[in-house]
């Protein structure tokens, strides 16, 4: 898998953009990485330094049309912790 396979996609919320201030930043994840794959995507694509990577599998909501009834997918959530000294994300600059 590339960097850019690992990391789907940054994940927008109050409480993620929150995290910014401490440097601390969510993405959604390929289900099958594991932190050292995701640390080194990140450091890759963003020139940073990472200090701490915590995963999290997010379980599917129930969800139903009429008679029929289902849920949405599983995924894997990412919080990635940055060093002190390593400079900020600037995707999440200006939200």
């Amino acid at each position: 898998m590339t960097a850019y396979d690992i990391i789907i996609a940054p994940i927008v919320s109050e409480h993620s953009i929150g995290l910014t201030s401490e440097k601390k930043y969510t993405f959604r994840v390929h289900p099958r990485a594991n932190k050292y794959q995701i640390k080194d995507a990140v450091e890759e694509i963003f020139n940073v330094k990472v200090s701490a990577v915590n995963t999290m599998n997010v379980k599917g909501k129930p969800k139903r049309q009429g008679k029929h009834e289902g849920t949405t997918r599983n995924w894997k959530k990412a919080i990635v912790s940055l060093s002190p000294e390593s400079k900020e994300i600037e995707f999440f600059e200006g939200i």
